[in-house]
């Protein structure tokens, strides 16, 4: 489970400042407090807070079967005090607090943490408010909901607007805070990793809140009040099929599925997405039932592993290269805010993603008609955006991994379209990544460019359209390696291992066949608040233009997370359909040499290649 936290959108800048503020509070509290739920080990919970101030909630209705009510104890509600203490290991990262589900659900260990995140804010920033909860339905999320749901209750919420059956993508809480206007509020998910009762789910305090009001039941939509108190269950896919319907032309998008000449298929990994495949590829925009693989949401993800890569994504990469494969293939992660995109026998690297997205997103996508305001990527992402910034002229930014830093950029209206070669890609629609919206930014594409195709002609195809922006910006051969669980001590080692060699490199030495241009551990002051961070990754920058960096990842439950990412650009047309693994070979061999990866780990070989 982990805990993440980043502010709502279309705030005022003083209430964007108050956010900010609470959530550095956080972030820098050894015992935070998070959501979750006892159905779900893998959790990851995201708390986005936005500083409005709400009046306080009529007490008033429950539910029954549909959306009739009842009224519920006029009286109020009964609040616990319940002792508690601090515990150790609960600092959040970069992706919030990511503990086996079998941690949460010892006594208080959830209650902490939420109460914790309580403790952190300004009254003013929930009393009386309006919060909203969901998550992605692995295991332990059903439970972590009621505590949560009891201790928001009991520090004076005014109301909580929950998923139906607790589910919710990441990007649908955002988009319901948004429409809403709520406070904020919190995202059970522990995001890509697996679930089930032997996996993930994703703080100093002296007593916990607890209202005593009884579960309330997730399966029926309507109001439940206790007091001054309520509850409200929500259909979890409505507000963000609205959103997406003023984002994309959906009739646009309609022709290209209703083709009889062009098949897709969407891979919902039995995670959150699913909830959202049926009304919005199926109903909405109508593809075929079929097209839809793995749609049913389940708590441990059909024992699967919910991270749309190459490697955890297999049964849909076999799919898509197989002789006569599907024109289109897409997949989301648990929480719904990671995708990964495919043609027939064609990957298309996230980095390269974000950068033909927002190449062709004035003329596809009827939300930036007027363009795009600005372009970002992480760090570790290649510079295949950065291309893209300087043609169309637009104001560009490199920051930290994390999507905090993005929400900050977009809540000064200075970006719009953004990524992580992480498999994470967004706009400022809401301030998270969505993996729906990317699939349906590459729907648009694909569906602009062949609008006046008539059946029986060839289609302009996802590998059609990589290779022409290649030939218009060049090539970034990209690649990362991940090296899952290793051993904490001999990874840290490794790290400064490799910034003691950095304060020691000058411009001009010679690493192979390569020139460095420069070494440095990435630092980062905000434009927007001034807030400076610093160590958040290793590079080495040739004058070539490759690139090495290395980092861990903060993503992980257990041990560290090595990753390296290597880079290189080609200007070279004839070069550019070479196989990536083996352009980027000299590199790869340098990194390794250069970190003394084997040395230091013990690892042979890397968990995942993307």
């Amino acid at each position: 489970m982990a805990f993440a936290l980043s502010s709502s959108l279309n705030m005022s800048s003083s209430a964007s400042t108050a956010t900010m503020t609470a959530n550095a509070a956080l972030a820098n509290t050894s015992t935070s407090s998070s959501l979750l739920s006892p159905a779900s080990p893998s959790l990851s919970s995201l708390v986005t807070l936005k500083v409005t101030r709400r009046p306080s909630s009529p007490s008033v209705v429950r539910a029954s079967s549909s959306f009739s009510t009842a009224v519920a104890e006029p009286e109020g509600i009964k609040v616990t005090s319940v002792p508690t203490r601090p515990i150790e290991g609960q600092k959040t990262g970069t992706s919030g607090l990511r503990k086996k589900v079998k941690v949460f659900m010892q006594e208080n260990y959830l209650a902490n943490w939420i109460q914790a995140l309580f403790n952190s804010l300004p009254p003013e920033d929930f009393k009386n408010g309006l919060l909203v909860l969901g998550g992605d339905g692995r295991y332990f999320n059903r439970e972590a909901a009621q505590i949560i749901i009891k201790i928001a209750a009991g520090n004076g919420v005014g109301k909580i607007l929950v998923g139906r059956e607790g589910i919710m993508s990441t990007p649908a809480v955002s988009a319901v805070i948004r429409k809403r206007k709520a406070n904020g509020g919190f995202i059970m998910s522990a995001s890509h990793n697996p679930g089930g009762p032997e996996y993930d789910w994703g703080v100093k305090i002296s007593e916990i809140k607890m209202a005593e009001i009884p579960d309330v039941d997730l399966c029926c939509l309507g109001v439940t009040a206790y007091g001054n108190f309520s509850v409200e269950v929500i259909d979890p896919v409505s507000d963000y099929l609205e959103l997406m319907e003023n984002v994309f032309d959906f009739q646009l998008i309609r022709g290209l599925l209703c083709r009889s000449d062009f098949r897709f298929i969407f891979d919902a990994m039995h995670a959150v997405t699913g909830a959202y495949a049926k009304p919005i590829f199926v109903d909405g925009l109508g593809a075929n039932p079929d097209s839809i693989a793995n749609g049913v949401p389940l708590e441990d993800f059909g024992h699967g592993h919910p991270d749309p890569n190459l490697t955890y994504a297999k049964d849909l990469v076999d799919v898509m290269y197989a002789k006569n494969g599907p024109d289109f293939g897409a997949a989301s992660d648990g929480d719904g805010d990671r995708n990964m995109i495919l043609g027939r026998s064609f990957f298309v690297t996230p980095s390269d993603s974000v950068a033909i997205i927002a190449a062709n997103s004035q003329a596809a996508i009827p939300y930036f008609k007027n363009g795009p305001k600005g372009l970002a990527r992480s760090m570790p992402t290649s510079g295949a955006l950065d291309r893209v910034s300087e043609k169309l002229n637009l104001p560009f930014f490199e920051v930290p991994t994390g999507w905090k830093f993005f929400g900050n950029l977009m809540d000064a209206g200075t970006l719009s379209i953004c990524g992580e070669e992480s498999f994470g890609t967004g706009s400022d629609h809401i301030r998270e990544k969505d993996g729906i919206w990317a699939i349906l930014a590459w729907l648009s594409i694909l569906a602009y460019r062949n609008k006046d195709k008539k059946v029986g002609e060839k289609l302009v195809s996802v590998s059609d359209i990589v290779k022409e922006h290649w030939a218009t910006y060049g090539r970034n051969f990209f690649s990362r390696y991940d090296y899952e669980e290793c051993e904490s001590e001999g990874a840290n080692k490794m790290i400064e291992y490799l910034r003691d060699l950095v304060s020691r490199s000058k411009a001009g030495e010679k690493y192979g066949s390569y020139i460095l241009q420069f070494a440095d551990d990435f630092e980062y002051t905000d434009p927007v608040d001034g807030s400076i961070v610093t160590k958040q990754g290793i590079r080495f920058v040739f004058t070539d233009g490759s690139r090495i960096i290395f980092r861990l990842s903060g993503t992980g439950s257990a041990g560290a997370t090595v990753r390296i990412y290597v880079e290189q650009f080609e200007p070279d047309v004839s070069k550019h359909n070479m196989d990536a693994q083996t352009a980027l070979k000299p590199l790869i061999d340098l990194a390794l040499s250069i970190s003394k990866l084997k040395e230091f780990t013990g690892r042979e070989k890397p968990t995942v290649i993307t």
